[in-house]
């Protein structure tokens, strides 16, 4: 069995608490997002066809997105909490941009 030192087990702690908090940032920017686009369905503020059109074409590229990484660091024999890590970074860019995007003053083009 191994045995790991107490260096590597703080940066497997590290590695813990900072993928915990990717995935913690991730649902509270989905669930930013998501209110984000219901004020705008519901009218308070102007939404282009195009902003609809996102919201239905950016999941499934994001996902795959994910899955890849994810598989290519799997492969790579990678402990599982850098698994998540890998799927997680795609997901976080997408939702981070969509939130900068829409929770801009500026009108969607």
């Amino acid at each position: 069995m191994m045995r790991l030192s107490r260096e590597s087990g703080d940066a497997v702690s590290r590695d813990l608490l900072e993928t915990g908090l990717e995935a913690t940032m991730l649902a509270v920017e989905a669930n930013m997002v998501i209110a984000y686009r219901t004020g705008r369905l519901w009218g308070f503020r102007p939404m282009s066809a195009a902003e609809i059109n996102l919201m239905f074409c950016e999941k499934p590229t994001a996902f795959a997105a994910s899955a890849m990484a994810a598989g290519c660091v799997a492969l790579g024999g990678q402990r599982p909490d850098r698994i998540v890590a890998a799927a997680l970074h795609p997901l976080r860019s997408a939702t981070n941009r969509n939130l900068r995007r829409l929770g801009g003053d500026a009108p969607d083009r």
